[in-house]
């Protein structure tokens, strides 16, 4: 099934001040989302606050540079997204969490900044959903060890191809042959130096993604579940603040102001705290477009030029 969205010119809902189909129209061809995107969609439409002022995203006019060619094309339109880890963890696989968003933002312009925020808390923290995922896979190793529950198909290793009848076989091999392989890879990376190590390490380190994706799924984190470390792999810079009250939302706060002085024109927010709201005021001031992604329709979405009221996403909130 293929969902399209035609976008028009604004118009104003003759029984309120709800504002449809408000994207930039002019700057993006109509959207189409289909199912082979990871963001799913459970009802429109897409509502978003009006305001009187003549901003960037209702007005008709598109800018346009000149290239270092001497031509003449449309300005490129920069989005930017700022996620409060502290306030919006994801409910899922941080790393689709983060594709989603990535992939919802850039249907606004070119996204060349993602960050997200947090103290170590929360990434020290398992929420209940990884709990319960751990509960579960424990109780299925201890029926696969006793017999009781035979899987349909063997546990095959990514790394080089072996086939194993339990899913507590494939870590112990894995532990035993390919972790090992690995740590002495490691210590001796540390006995070189200047360009050996750094050969070295391309080579033999850098590279070897079918040991990065085994581990994922068959080495349990020590602390927390990957948060940051799943984040960075999908491109997020991950920042961990002090351990101070409101310190994820002062450095936000300061993200949004170089945000508003490096020339941005869409701004998503990742968040339901109300204390982001006179910041979108000034970011509205500025002339720039601004996206509240949340859960709740509160303070903090009235202040956006959009904000999800229909909409509900899959892996954020």
């Amino acid at each position: 099934m293929l969902l399209s969205l035609q976008f028009s010119p604004p118009t104003l809902s003759p029984s309120s001040s709800t504002l449809f189909f408000s994207l930039p129209f002019h700057r993006k061809p109509p959207i189409s989302i289909s199912q082979n995107y990871p963001i799913k969609f459970l009802s429109f439409p897409l509502k978003c606050n009006y305001n009187n002022n003549n901003n960037h995203y209702l007005s008709s006019d598109i800018d346009m540079v000149q290239t270092k060619e001497g031509i003449f094309a449309p300005k490129q339109t920069k989005v930017v997204i700022l996620w409060d880890l502290d306030n919006k963890p994801p409910r899922g696989s941080p790393y689709d969490a983060a594709i989603s968003l990535k992939t919802l933002a850039s249907r606004f312009g070119d996204v060349v900044d993602v960050s997200a925020y947090a103290n170590r808390h929360a990434f020290r923290h398992l929420p209940s959903w990884v709990l319960e995922e751990r509960r579960e896979r424990r109780q299925l190793d201890v029926l696969e060890r006793k017999g009781i529950v035979t899987p349909s198909q063997p546990y095959v290793c990514s790394v080089c191809g072996r086939k194993c009848k339990t899913n507590l076989d494939l870590k112990k091999h894995f532990k035993q042959l390919h972790e090992r392989e690995r740590q002495k890879k490691l210590s001796r990376m540390k006995q070189l130096k200047g360009k050996k190590r750094q050969r070295f390490k391309e080579r033999y380190l850098d590279k070897n993604h079918k040991f990065e994706e085994a581990a994922r799924t068959l080495i349990t984190p020590k602390v927390g579940y990957g948060l940051a470390k799943e984040l960075r792999r999908a491109g997020v810079f991950v920042k961990t603040v002090e351990d101070k009250p409101q310190a994820a939302d002062w450095a936000l706060k300061r993200q949004m102001m170089h945000s508003m002085s490096r020339g941005v024109d869409w701004m998503f927010l990742v968040s339901d705290d109300s204390d982001f709201r006179e910041m979108l005021k000034k970011a509205g001031e500025a002339n720039l477009g601004t996206v509240v992604v949340g859960d709740r329709n509160g303070v903090l979405g009235s202040h956006a030029d959009l904000w999800c009221l229909g909409l509900r996403w899959r892996m954020v909130g």
